[in-house]
């Protein structure tokens, strides 16, 4: 997706500033599906005003900077509706967490249990922030509740799957014929 879409996914929830688009993705309903950065969301945020496909208007604040609150308009309902109905792009992984334990057996045993217990917990603290999320499933509507569902299902099946197996990676990256001899 890109940034226009996603921010225009985020206004078509209702009206918003950048920063709290850019909340949106960091622990609101889209943080564990997507990233968007300031760096991508105000240009796109521009673009859309630009092409009358959002809204800006300022908000006076006291002691602080005018904020800019964005909402999408009716054409740009429209512009989001065609962009999701284009095929989506298969999903990709990109994740310093697997690329550093495929080379598990380049590093010491411990730093790899270390960085294990890390992830477990994370995915727990994730399932425990998600079922929180869920006190309030049954007012949200067929699409939030299936994505809720499937990421929780597949968090579930990574920290099932770390749990299972973590001791079997540490045995062998203990084990020294198992590390990588640079020639």
């Amino acid at each position: 997706m890109d940034a226009k879409t996603l921010c225009l996914g985020v206004l078509s929830l209702g009206e918003a500033s950048g920063y709290e688009i850019k909340k949106a993705f960091e622990e609101g309903p889209f943080s564990h599906i997507h990233v968007a950065s300031f760096g991508s969301i105000y240009p796109a945020l521009n673009a859309l005003v630009s092409e009358n496909l959002a809204e800006a208007r300022e908000i006076e604040q006291r002691k602080r900077p005018d904020k800019i609150v964005y909402s999408i308009t009716e054409r740009g309902r429209a512009a989001l509706k065609n962009a999701l109905s284009n095929s989506p792009a298969a999903d990709k992984v990109r994740s310093d967490f697997l690329f550093g334990l495929f080379f598990a057996q380049e590093l010491e045993p411990d730093t790899v249990a270390s960085r294990l217990d890390h992830r477990i917990a994370w995915y727990r603290d994730s399932l425990e922030r998600m079922e929180g999320c869920a006190a309030n499933a049954a007012s949200w509507a067929a699409g939030p509740r299936f994505v809720h569902g499937l990421g929780k299902a597949v968090y579930e099946a990574a920290l099932g799957y770390l749990v299972e197996n973590r001791n079997d990676l540490l045995e062998e990256v203990a084990q020294p014929d198992s590390r990588m001899v640079a020639e």
